[in-house]
């Protein structure tokens, strides 16, 4: 089957065939590969890439402007603008698309990006929104491959345990449904997915073979996993009790007693960071102060030889890269 992504939004992998996010991790795989022997990039030549953010960002700024660059384009990373302030959301799409040839968005409401693709008239690319993270799977799941490569994707069994409703459970989920895999949320009942999406989920999963779950329970979650992937237990801008999270999360924090509960001794810790695993963020150190520990990962896990944390890291770059060279080159 060939794959033509030329004109296409990534706004979330739900928009995508299992084929198509092949090809995908297959271009970043290619791209990455001509990276590491020196090779100037230049399928984006002469290409205007516009960056929108309305939350902050290291990994995903770095990783567009990086990743542009490597390719040839040309990138403004839009502040001060009149962006949905002094004028509507349609009306600056309409003229950023007549500037630019890509627009990447990274916010809050899922509608953002899908208003900026309806009508910019060019791809737009999801860098993160409250319920999806496209470009975070990309690299989670190039990781997988290249760190399991005698299992295929539809073989892999990952957990993410923590607050199984955020951005990056849902984002998961989407992704291993497409691709045949079995995912596992595993969180307190109180912050468990919505039905309604978990509905829609499995509606993939029964095409593809994928194995969707939920569960309270640690023990049968994580059991033959893997991988164990977690995030924040307190998502970008969400106004929550930080006591009363941490103490509702406390037993689906990831520890070397979980990491040993999988009965895989190379079982991979995953993360799309930032991360809480020791006090040296001042959030953390604040919250320590109270008596309050929000680490969503042990510092002996998040450096130990299952984490692949950092490799995830460097595959934002090539798996974005690879986005943009397959809808606007």
């Amino acid at each position: 089957m060939a794959v033509n992504l030329k004109g296409r939004s990534f706004l979330t992998l739900n928009d995508f065939t299992p084929e198509e996010i092949q090809y995908l991790l297959q271009l970043s795989k290619d791209l990455k590969a001509k990276k590491r022997m020196g090779i100037k990039g230049t399928a984006l030549e002469r290409k205007n890439i516009v960056l929108l953010f309305d939350k902050s960002s290291t990994r995903t700024r770095c990783a567009f402007e990086t990743a542009a660059y490597e390719e040839g384009a040309n990138v403004t990373y839009l502040t001060n603008s009149q962006f949905q302030v002094k004028e509507s959301l349609e009306d600056s799409a309409k003229v950023l698309g007549r500037y630019y040839d890509g627009i990447e968005y990274r916010g809050f409401k899922q509608e953002v990006v899908e208003k900026l693709a309806q009508f910019s008239g060019v791809p737009v690319w999801n860098g993160l929104t409250d319920v999806d993270h496209p470009t975070q799977v990309l690299a989670d799941f190039l990781t997988l491959q290249e760190k399991i490569p005698h299992k295929p994707l539809s073989n892999i069994k990952l957990v993410f345990t923590g607050d199984s409703r955020n951005n990056m459970a849902y984002a998961l989920m989407y992704g291993a449904a497409k691709l045949g895999m079995h995912f596992v949320a595993l969180g307190p009942e109180e912050l468990s997915p919505d039905p309604e999406i978990m509905d829609n989920i499995q509606k993939y999963a029964e095409k593809t073979g994928a194995k969707i779950e939920y569960t309270d329970n640690v023990d049968i979650a994580v059991n033959k996993a893997d991988a164990i992937y977690t995030d924040v237990w307190v998502s970008m801008g969400e106004d929550v009790d930080y006591a009363e999270r941490a103490k509702l999360l406390e037993p689906y924090r990831v520890t070397a007693k979980m990491i040993q509960k999988t009965q895989n001794d190379n079982v991979l810790f995953m993360h799309c960071l930032p991360s809480y695993h020791d006090f040296e963020t001042e959030n953390a150190k604040k919250m320590k102060d109270q008596g309050i520990d929000i680490r969503e990962v042990t510092d002996e896990i998040f450096r130990s030889r299952h984490s692949v944390v950092f490799d995830e890291a460097e595959n934002r770059l090539h798996t974005i890269k690879a986005v943009m060279v397959a809808t606007i080159s």
